[in-house]
């Protein structure tokens, strides 16, 4: 496994990337409402991406067909974007995206609460979020990869939900998906010890219900087995000698 370090000026890029990525994530979070079609929002997100003079690096990845993947309740992740899917009031919609900045990739996920959303949505959100936060505290260069892995699956256990297996965060860079694979559950080995430099996709994806997934016809989007709600909390982070650096954090 070969993770990149990042020299300065490389960080410097990664960093203006995220933060291009990050502008317009909040203005997606301002902009999305009941009566919106998942459609609109990713011509609205490839609007803003393009208007910073970035290309979505979504957009036709292995034949993706949209620059946002947008994912509403049971849903996890690779939702596509329809003219016909409508959100409600109440509904939960995760967004992720990445956009290149001078060949320099970023890459994040929210999900939003669309209206007044349940107690449920609202904790299983606010959750999801906690254990990327609990999960980055390891982050730190002379650790271990997999102790970030072991810190959000301690944050989830005692909720009771499913933590998704079958996807996982990921090294980041000049390419979208890079060294190494990062589980957001437990593992029995330590890992790759981690260096000041690396440039790191973190993203704990939780169900409700059960961890099981399944992908639907469309060979992209991905939902919960049992219907059960989904959430997704995604930044690019830089490691460092000290606290990491969340570079598209708003």
């Amino acid at each position: 496994m070969a993770i990149s370090i990042k020299s300065e000026r490389e960080i410097q890029l990664m960093r203006e990337s995220c933060k291009l990525l990050a502008d317009v994530f909040q203005n997606l979070e301002n902009a999305v409402k009941p009566g919106m079609s998942t459609l609109e929002l990713d011509a609205l997100g490839e609007k803003l991406i393009r208007a910073h003079g970035c290309t979505p690096n979504f957009l036709n990845y292995n034949g993706f067909p949209a620059s946002l993947c947008v994912s509403v309740n049971d849903e996890v992740v690779h939702g596509i974007p329809r003219k016909d899917r409508i959100l409600q009031e109440g509904d939960i919609v995760s967004v992720d995206a990445g956009l290149i900045y001078k060949g320099y990739h970023s890459d994040m996920a929210r999900t939003f609460g669309i209206g007044t959303i349940s107690e449920d949505a609202r904790l299983l959100i606010e959750r999801t979020r906690q254990s990327f936060f609990d999960g980055i505290k390891m982050a730190k260069a002379g650790n271990h990869l997999f102790e970030i892995s072991n810190a959000i699956d301690a944050s989830i256990k005692p909720y009771g939900y499913g933590i998704v297996r079958d996807l996982v965060g990921h090294g980041i860079g000049t390419s979208l998906h890079e060294d190494p694979q990062i589980p957001n559950f437990a593992q029995r080995r330590r890992g790759p010890k981690l260096h000041a430099g690396m440039t790191l996709a973190i993203e704990p994806m939780i169900n409700m219900g059960r961890a099981d997934v399944e992908w639907l016809d469309d060979d992209w989007t991905v939902v919960t087995e049992d219907g059960s709600l989904s959430a997704h909390y995604e930044n690019t982070i830089l490691v460092t000698d000290g606290e990491p650096e969340i570079l598209t954090l708003y």
